[in-house]
């Protein structure tokens, strides 16, 4: 298996996702990871920002560093949950004080949790298109955009996510990140879609690498996405055999990027989860290798 052009006749892109550690061991971890999959030469990297902005030091702090340590461009996460926007103003000029010139604008998960009623903080952006246009007027960022293809569990319906989006996009979004998926007919559904209501901007499948599964069907439950049956079957009897699943994982994972890569996407962002192993295996069954070994 090997990545297919796209209709420019180019490779697809990469980018990588990580998230602050909590603690020295997954510190260690995280910056293992960044070493290993530096050399994939990503177009970004983005750190993830936690429920109610508790990750916010530790996100400003690993963002720095990558800036300052690596030759990685990185992308911080930003949302809108229990600050004002004079807090989440100071964030952003901190951020371009620090030499950061891209920024994941997203509404932001309850402080309670997903699936909890979401509450703008009084004061605050109310959404990620409040953000965007935030972000815009302080200047200086590319910014990138959460948009779901199978429905924001809350959105009462594809018009209305769709309309969100295109809020985004007025406001300053220059590129929009799907929440994860595992069928390649979703995104080119979803793609159908926002190219019909006029949206022209990079649609990024966001693709997940979870290899447990007891914890991929917990977020997928979470976030609205669809876990295939034939997935069940695939990972079936597997729950004390960790490298059988990472295995699987890689493999499904490389499949849908070789079918997204035929029908013409030319960027793959990958969910981590701090762990460079599962994103080198799937590189490699792509066919993208490290910048050195391409050379």
């Amino acid at each position: 298996m090997s990545l297919s052009a796209n209709t420019t006749g180019a490779l697809p892109s990469i980018s990588f996702e990580f998230f602050p550690p909590k603690n020295e061991a997954m510190e260690e971890r995280l910056w293992d990871s960044i070493s290993r999959l530096e050399p994939m030469d990503p177009g970004y990297v983005s750190v993830t920002y936690g429920a109610g902005g508790s990750t916010r030091d530790r996100t400003h702090r690993t963002v720095r560093r990558i800036l300052q340590e690596t030759g990685l461009s990185p992308a911080a996460h930003l949302t809108c949950v229990n600050a004002t926007r004079a807090e989440i103003d100071e964030v952003i000029a901190d951020y371009k004080t620090a030499g950061i010139r891209h920024i994941v604008a997203l509404r932001g998960d309850p402080p309670e949790g997903i699936g909890e009623r979401y509450e703008p903080h009084p004061g605050g952006y109310a959404n990620a298109a409040e953000l965007a246009e935030g972000i815009s007027r302080i200047g200086g960022f590319e910014i990138s955009v959460g948009c779901y293809p199978e429905k924001h569990p809350e959105s009462a319906s594809y018009d209305h996510d769709i309309d969100l989006l295109k809020r985004k996009i007025d406001n300053g979004a220059t590129r929009a990140i799907t929440q994860f998926f595992f069928e390649p007919d979703v995104y080119f559904r979803y793609l159908d879609r926002v190219r019909a209501a006029g949206i022209d901007i990079p649609i990024v499948p966001g693709v997940m690498l979870q290899a447990n599964f007891k914890g991929l069907k917990r977020m997928a439950g979470m976030c609205g996405s669809v876990i295939p049956e034939w997935m069940d079957e695939l990972y079936e009897g597997l729950d004390d055999d960790p490298r059988t699943r990472e295995l699987i994982t890689a493999n499904v994972a490389a499949e849908l990027c070789q079918k997204l890569s035929e029908g013409g996407a030319d960027h793959f962002h990958f969910y981590t989860l701090n762990r460079a192993e599962l994103a080198l295996s799937t590189c490699r069954l792509l066919g993208v290798k490290p910048q050195e070994a391409a050379a």
